[in-house]
C-alpha cells in the first residue's frame, strides 16, 4: 500500500506537537488526521478507517489509556503508539497492557517516532518499506545502518545517517533549515538553524559530495538531493 493511501489518527492536544506531527507525517506521504480532543478522536477511530493511531495519554478530557481500552474492548485492533512524558517503566507496561503497540516518550524525535510508525505499519501489511536506499554511487541500509560510497563504506554519525536518509528517500524534494532541524533534532530544539549547516558540511566532506553536488543548497531556503543521472 502506498503511503498516501494510509491514513494516521494523531489524537493529541498541544498545538506544538500537532503541527509537528502534521508537517512531518505529510512530508512522508501519510494522509493525516487530527484530534485535539480525547472524545473527539475516540469517535474518530470508531467510525473511520485509520491504519494507525498516535495517541497522547494526558488529554484533558478524557485519558489516553481510556481510549485505548475502550478500542480494544471494542475489538479494533488498529496499532497505536502512546505518546507520553511519562518515563517509569510501570507506566509503559500499563500502556502496553492496555492494548498499546508501541510506546514513545516525550520529547522524541520525528526520525525515531516515523521508524516505529514504519515498523507497525510493516507488521500489519500496510506498508512495504524500503530498507535499502541508492542513487548514484550511495547506498545506504536502514536496518544494518550501513552506508556505502561504491564499494567504500562511508561512517556516518547517527544525525548525518539521518539527514543522508531523509534526502534518499525524498529525491528532488527542498527540505528548509528548520524541517531539517525539526526533524533531525525533535520539536523542543532550542538551537540555531546554523547546525544544520554544519551537520550538512560533514556529511557532504564524508560522503566525497564534490561539484555538482548531490546534496544541493537552495539558497534562501535549504537543501535538496539532486541526483546525477536526473
Amino acid at each position: 500500500m502506498a503511503a498516501g493511501n494510509i491514513k494516521i489518527l494523531v489524537i493529541e492536544d498541544e498545538p506544538t506537537i500537532i503541527e509537528f506531527l502534521r508537517t512531518g507525517l505529510k512530508y512522508e506521504g501519510y494522509n493525516v488526521l487530527i484530534a485535539s480532543e480525547g472524545r473527539r478522536g475516540l469517535e474518530i477511530a470508531q467510525h473511520t478507517a485509520v491504519d494507525l493511531i498516535i495517541l497522547d495519554l494526558m488529554l484533558p478530557d478524557i485519558d489516553g489509556m481510556e481510549i485505548c481500552k475502550k478500542l480494544r474492548i471494542e475489538g479494533n485492533k488498529v496499532p497505536i503508539i502512546i505518546l507520553t512524558a511519562k518515563t517509569s517503566v510501570a507506566d509503559r507496561v500499563s500502556g502496553l497492557d492496555t492494548g498499546a503497540d508501541d510506546y514513545i516518550t516525550k520529547p522524541f524525535s520525528f526520525d525515531e517516532l516515523v521508524a516505529r510508525v514504519r515498523a507497525l505499519l510493516r507488521r500489519t501489511g500496510n506498508e512495504l518499506e524500503k530498507t535499502v536506499l541508492k542513487t548514484d554511487d550511495i547506498t545506504l541500509n536502514v536496518e544494518t545502518r550501513e552506508v556505502m560510497k561504491g564499494t567504500r563504506p562511508v561512517h556516518l554519525t547517527p544525525t548525518e545517517f539521518s539527514l543522508l536518509e531523509l534526502f534518499l528517500r525524498h529525491p528532488k524534494r527542498v527540505f528548509t533549515r528548520e524541517t531539517l532541524l525539526n526533524r533531525i533534532f525533535g520539536y523542543d530544539f532550542a538551537g540555531d538553524t546554523n547546525i544544520v549547516d554544519v551537520h550538512i558540511s560533514h556529511l557532504r566532506e564524508k560522503i566525497q559530495d564534490k561539484p555538482p553536488k548531490l546534496i544541493r543548497t537552495v539558497y534562501g531556503t535549504g537543501y535538496a538531493l539532486q541526483p546525477e543521472n536526473e
